[in-house]
């Protein structure tokens, strides 16, 4: 829908034009369910890479349409770095992030410690350490480890499992938690 207002503007495009000021109520984690579901005419994802120094601060999401090269913005910077290999990252995982973000009400932006993972890297992974599964949803562009320094991995991790869409791991001891948009389950301490 294409409301034009006064002046030639449409309604989407004095949205598109206006949404980094947008100031929005971070809902509550007893409302998360309903953020995912389109409590909200605006969805934004914010990350830093500390492994390539790239920053991303970007509305992927207006009035229940995504945003294709705001979309590809996304993939692109959630690559594996390794190998430079870009894969479509799942939509319902960029979703549970910028949800859990919300959630959280910080204007930092999450550091990105994994988001797609070639099967190469995975191997790799997986022979220095037994917590890095087989089959990770990270091979799928389903997942992302990420961190934020203002605020605790219990304190994600609570955001994150209020969205109640996915996997949400718990990682004290590496100060990052796991989000994906597979099966709802919780682990970790």
């Amino acid at each position: 829908m294409t409301d034009t207002i006064s002046g030639g503007f449409t309604r989407r495009g004095l949205l598109t034009a206006f949404a980094a000021t947008a100031l929005t109520v971070a809902p509550t984690y007893s409302k998360a369910a309903g953020f995912l579901r389109g409590g909200g005419d605006i969805r934004r994802i914010k990350m830093y890479s500390g492994r390539t120094g790239e920053r991303i601060d970007m509305i992927y999401w207006i009035e229940g349409d995504y945003i294709g090269d705001a979309v590809k913005e996304v993939h692109h910077f959630m690559r594996d770095w390794r190998t430079n290999d870009v894969k479509s990252i799942d939509l319902r995982t960029i979703d549970i992030m910028a949800a859990a973000h919300n959630l959280l009400d910080v204007s930092e932006p999450y550091t990105l410690l994994s988001g797609y993972r070639s099967p190469q890297t995975n191997a790799m992974l997986r022979s220095r350490s037994s917590g890095v599964a087989k089959n990770s949803l990270h091979l799928k562009g389903q997942a992302a480890d990420l961190r934020l320094n203002s605020r605790s991995v219990n304190q994600m991790y609570r955001a994150a499992a209020a969205c109640n869409a996915g996997g949400v791991g718990r990682y004290s001891g590496s100060n990052f938690v796991h989000m994906d948009c597979g099966p709802v389950r919780t682990w970790g301490r």
